[in-house]
């Protein structure tokens, strides 16, 4: 799958839904940023099961204030409607592969539980 790239009218109807969801926070002025995309480009398309979202941060401020990006790139890992990642900086390609893989194993019943023990 190739990545998604997403606005504000977007956002909710994709990431809020069930599954994994990696998020991409950049900018086109942005150098890492430009090294990082053909890294998160290839992994698209490596796992066609997971949605891979670009969100230009020039272009929805909105989204980017909502989630306190402030570096960019900013990776984040969304899993069935819940944050489990979220760090700025450039992967190399080894790591994310191994970041997607850990994603993929959380026991998102055990998230759900500690979540609603922190609300409670």
């Amino acid at each position: 799958m190739a990545t998604v790239e997403l606005t504000k009218d977007t956002f909710d109807d994709v990431v809020g839904t069930d599954g994994m969801v990696l998020l991409d926070f950049w900018a086109s002025w942005c150098g890492p940023c430009r090294m990082f995309a053909p890294v998160y480009e290839r992994a698209s398309e490596k796992h066609g099961n997971v949605v891979f979202g670009k969100v230009d941060t020039e272009a929805q401020p909105e989204l980017a204030g909502a989630f306190g990006i402030s570096s960019i790139p900013t990776l984040m890992i969304v899993r069935d409607g819940v944050v489990l990642y979220a760090q700025p900086g450039a992967l190399p390609e080894q790591a994310l592969e191994q970041l997607i893989e850990q994603a993929r194993t959380v026991d998102m019943d055990e998230v759900r539980r500690q979540v609603a023990a922190e609300q409670a």
